[in-house]
């Protein structure tokens, strides 16, 4: 009969055992799930609930127990500062086991163990106050989005604005532009009208010049013929 011979041999040495089994809750504490076979998983709750309970209690004594098991000082620090919030006053049941089948190669059962939260650790008194804070807290949630649409809406309005008043600026400038154009070729259009009245004037003023010479060429000539023949009667 094996009275008083509790754990589970596995077809291992007690040192093989040991050293697997401080590997596996080191692992256990690092990442919080691991999966392995139902009978390791079993008899790995027993180890993790003894560390639990050492780092429930947090004095110096304790945290030496639990470095000589656990391999990684890093994984004991976090492990003693959140033990007290995070299982709180419960004593046991900080592990869950959840059976996932068989393994492919052996068939062997298969199974998840990982850390859970207590719920006394998790919910605390909430007084009046809280609960008032807490819905105003809710209705700044809520509020915010519509604030930021409505600040969305302005922000695209003015925008808008301003693209329009840019738009008006450029019309008026291009009509301004039109007018000078249009100003400026009837001034050039008076210009080459007054220029052309010019050469005209000038035309018709050339002939008439020259008509009066030649009118006055034989009125000389008939005066120089005139005193010529009075010469000769003499």
């Amino acid at each position: 009969m094996r009275h008083r011979k509790a754990g589970l041999k596995l077809n291992r040495t007690s040192s093989h055992r040991t050293a697997m089994f401080r590997n596996m809750v080191t692992s256990l504490f690092k990442h919080e799930r691991i999966r392995t076979t139902d009978v390791k998983a079993k008899e790995l709750r027993r180890w993790a609930d003894n560390l639990i309970t050492l780092a429930k209690r947090g004095d110096v004594h304790a945290r030496r127990q639990a470095l000589s098991i656990i391999r990684e000082k890093d994984v004991v620090h976090k492990l003693f500062a959140e033990a007290a919030q995070r299982f709180g006053s419960v004593s046991g049941g900080y592990t869950r086991i959840v059976k996932l089948g068989r393994r492919p190669g052996d068939a062997a059962p298969i199974s998840l163990i990982e850390l859970i939260y207590s719920e006394e650790g998790e919910k605390k008194k909430i007084k009046k106050k809280d609960k008032v804070a807490l819905k105003k807290k809710q209705i700044t949630e809520k509020k915010e989005p519509e604030k930021k649409k409505s600040e969305e809406k302005k922000e695209i309005e003015s925008k808008e604005k301003v693209t329009e008043a840019a738009e008006e600026e450029k019309d008026i400038v291009d009509k301004e532009k039109d007018v000078t154009e249009e100003k400026e070729a009837e001034v050039k259009t008076e210009s080459t009208a007054e220029d052309s009245d010019d050469t005209l004037e000038k035309q018709a003023e050339a002939p008439v010049e020259s008509e009066e010479t030649e009118s006055k060429e034989p009125e000389a000539k008939k005066v120089e013929d005139d005193a010529g023949d009075s010469e000769v009667k003499e």
